[in-house]
C-alpha cells in the first residue's frame, strides 16, 4: 500500500485533517472488531468503571446507565497494552506510515485509547482542541481516529472547524473551573462551520492537534468505535502528565531517537488532568457534556 498523496499531504496542511481509507488490513481490522465486542460482553458483568491502568485509574469506562441488558462500554485506556492487535494497529500499520509522513521522520507514541458510541449512546464529546489537554514543546502531534465500524452521518461522526488549527489556542478553564471545553460562543462558531467526519470501517482520520471538534450522541442502531492514538514528533517534549497514561508512553514507533529538544512560542493554562477513567466525567460536571 502507498501512502499519502501529495494532495492528501497538502489537504492535512491546510484543513487541519485528512480521511484516508485502508488504513489497516482486513484480518487486522476483524481482529479490532473481535477484541472490543468481547470487551464489551465483559462488561456486562460489571456495573461500576473497572480495570486498571499504570496510575491506578480504571481502564474501562461505563456510560451512565449502563447495564448488563444493554451494555454502554464507552472507553478503553490503553488498549495497546491488553491487544496485540491493537498494538500493532498503533505502532505497525500503514496508518503509523501516514503519521510519519506528517510529522516524521522520527514519531512517538503519546497515548491511545478507544472511544465507542454503542446504539443509543447519549455521550456527546463538546468542541475542544486536544493541545491544551496536551501541551508539548512543539503542536507537531497527529491525533489518528481509527474507524473500527463504520462511521455515520447518524451514529455520532466526529466534527471538525477545517482550518482552525492555524488559529487561536482556546481555554478549556472557565469560571475558574476546568470545563475540557471551549466556551459558548467558540462552541456556537464551530458548530455554524464544521464538516463531518465519516468512513468506512478501516478508515481514519489524521487530525492535528490544535483542531477544534467535538462529536454529537449515536442516534443510529449501529456502533461507532474508534481506536485514537496520540502520535508526536520525536523532539515534541510534553509539559504535563500523560492523561492516559502508558507504558508504551515515547515508544519511537519510526525514525530514530535524537534527543533533540525543538520548541515554540504560546501561552496556555495547563490542564486538569482527570481523576476518573476519561474526561467525559469533567465535561458532565461543568456541564459541558450531554
Amino acid at each position: 500500500m502507498t501512502t499519502l498523496t501529495p494532495a492528501q499531504t497538502e489537504f492535512f496542511h491546510e484543513h487541519g485533517y485528512v480521511l484516508i481509507e485502508d488504513a489497516v488490513d482486513a484480518a487486522l481490522l476483524a481482529t479490532l472488531k473481535g477484541d472490543f465486542n468481547a470487551w464489551v460482553e465483559e462488561s456486562r458483568k460489571h456495573d461500576v468503571p473497572y480495570g486498571e491502568i499504570i496510575d491506578g485509574r480504571p481502564r474501562f469506562d461505563l456510560e451512565p446507565g449502563h447495564t448488563a441488558a444493554s451494555p454502554a462500554l464507552r472507553r478503553v485506556n490503553a488498549p495497546v497494552e491488553v491487544s496485540d492487535a491493537y498494538y500493532r494497529a498503533m505502532a505497525d500499520s500503514r496508518m503509523t506510515d501516514c503519521v510519519a509522513e506528517l510529522i516524521g521522520p522520527n514519531v512517538k507514541l503519546h497515548h491511545t485509547k478507544i472511544n465507542s458510541k454503542l446504539p443509543g449512546a447519549a455521550t456527546a464529546v463538546k468542541w475542544h482542541q486536544d493541545f491544551p489537554f496536551t501541551p508539548h514543546s512543539n503542536d507537531d502531534l497527529v491525533t489518528a481516529l481509527l474507524m473500527v465500524d463504520d462511521v455515520t452521518e447518524d451514529n455520532g461522526p466526529l466534527e471538525v472547524v477545517p482550518g482552525s488549527h492555524k488559529g487561536s489556542l482556546h481555554g478549556l478553564w472557565h469560571g475558574g473551573v476546568f470545563t475540557g471545553a471551549v466556551s459558548d460562543e467558540v462552541a456556537a462558531d464551530c458548530k455554524a462551520r464544521s464538516v463531518l467526519c465519516t468512513g468506512k470501517a478501516g478508515s481514519v482520520c489524521l487530525m492535528h492537534t490544535r483542531l477544534l471538534h467535538g462529536s454529537t450522541p449515536n442516534r443510529s442502531n449501529a456502533p461507532r468505535t474508534l481506536l485514537i492514538s496520540v502520535y508526536s514528533a520525536e523532539d515534541a517534549v510534553s509539559y504535563v502528565p500523560n492523561p492516559v497514561p502508558t507504558r508504551h508512553e515515547g515508544l519511537l514507533v519510526r525514525g530514530e531517537a535524537t534527543n533533540n529538544v525543538r520548541s515554540i512560542a504560546y501561552d496556555l493554562k495547563l490542564p486538569q488532568k482527570p481523576t476518573t477513567a476519561s474526561f467525559f466525567d469533567q465535561q458532565a460536571a461543568s456541564g459541558k457534556a450531554a
